[in-house]
């Protein structure tokens, strides 16, 4: 892929001084970078390209062999900075930030990182999720080890400081104007460096420790939602708030009910002289049963509606209905009576018809005559 032209990616003319480069590229760092910008790939791309071109402009040797030669003239000489990341790390005194990182320019706080957050499953009935419940959940989740109280270091004994960063747990690399701050690759962040490490959590500071929590799920949840338990979830390393504790609810498939929303549906089946005749019928909710009517020369398909019958908004609201879908069920065997009686039906109905039954023969009958005079 074709490289854009220093200057035009400063946006600043070949004659421009130095202080107008720099001005140039502080201006174009502050729009692109990560920490404006989270998540945006083209504008990480473009801080990068920006870094590239002041690295260059900002330097008179550089920028000489740029003037003569192009791209051809600067390149395989290595970046000053160690990576990407790198770049992104901060901005330090660039900014007058002392050392603070970009994330001062907005007011962001620069102390210890928030715990990682945990996640758990929790199983409920359509009953369960419909009333809500409590519920107690067991896992396990790091906690300070007891017997060196968190320092990692074996009892009697102390870590000693980075000689590395000198303690900081971050080091720095100087680009021009630029301060570069990297996380100690000796201490790896710490600023200590264990000499002595605790036997029982093998200088890690941490042990794992089964926790039991009670958690209290309100009616209406649905299966894939979360309920956050907040500050259950990991300690911070460093001292500052724990993570979250997140828990997934998985609700099992009901034997009766099925969920769409906060509706629950019902198939129902009823005979052939219930539908034809109509009837009172007793249908179980969540809540226990209901007796509903079905009129007479109810179809096969036809839905009843059971107002407040479904499952409660978990935010709160009017609870969804339980609609109840009829099919009509054909009997598979017959005693000598019911045949008798189907039997003396299926003779009235050949000289009395069934109104769709005779529009649909009718419609036959139609059909055919009209296939004959073509």
């Amino acid at each position: 892929m074709a490289k854009t032209c220093y200057y035009e990616v400063l946006n600043v003319e070949r004659s421009s001084t130095d202080r107008e480069i720099s001005k140039a590229y502080r201006k174009l760092a502050v729009k692109f970078h990560p920490d404006s910008n989270p998540g945006d790939e083209e504008a990480s791309a473009k801080f990068k390209q920006a870094a590239e071109a002041y690295e260059v402009l900002s330097d008179s040797e550089k920028r000489a062999r740029y003037d003569r030669h192009g791209f051809a003239g600067v390149e395989g000489g290595g970046s000053q900075f160690g990576s990407a990341e790198d770049i992104f790390a901060a901005f330090g005194e660039m900014f007058g930030g002392g050392g603070g990182g970009f994330g001062d320019i907005f007011g962001r706080s620069s102390g210890p990182r928030r715990g990682a957050d945990i996640q758990i499953q929790m199983t409920l009935t359509l009953e369960e999720a419909a009333s809500g419940v409590t519920k107690n959940v067991q896992f396990e989740r790091p906690a300070n080890c007891g017997t060196c109280d968190g320092s990692g270091s074996k009892p009697g004994t102390q870590p000693q400081g980075c000689q590395q960063c000198g303690g900081r747990g971050q080091v720095l690399q100087s680009a021009g104007i630029l301060r570069v701050q990297t996380t100690c690759p000796v201490c790896r962040g710490a600023g200590k460096i264990i000499v002595e490490p605790c036997t029982d959590c093998r200088g890690q500071g941490q042990v794992a420790k089964e926790v039991d929590l009670e958690v209290v799920i309100p009616g209406g949840v649905d299966d894939g939602m979360q309920v956050r338990l907040s500050g259950e979830g990991e300690p911070s390393p460093g001292g500052g708030r724990p993570g979250d504790c997140f828990c997934y609810i998985n609700v099992r498939k009901h034997k009766l009910f099925h969920r769409e929303g906060q509706n629950l549906i019902l198939q129902m089946p009823i005979s052939f002289t219930q539908a034809a005749l109509g009837a009172e019928i007793e249908v179980p909710t969540l809540e226990g049963p209901e007796t509903i009517k079905i009129k007479r020369g109810t179809q096969s398909g036809e839905v009843f509606k059971v107002v407040g019958k479904g499952m409660p908004n978990p935010r709160g609201g009017r609870k969804g209905d339980l609609l109840i879908q009829i099919f009509i069920e054909t009997p598979k065997k017959l005693d000598a009576e019911q045949e008798k009686l189907l039997r003396q039906l299926a003779e009235l109905e050949k000289t009395n018809v069934m109104p769709e039954q005779k529009n649909f023969l009718q419609r036959i009958s139609d059909y055919f005559a009209t296939s004959e005079t073509t």
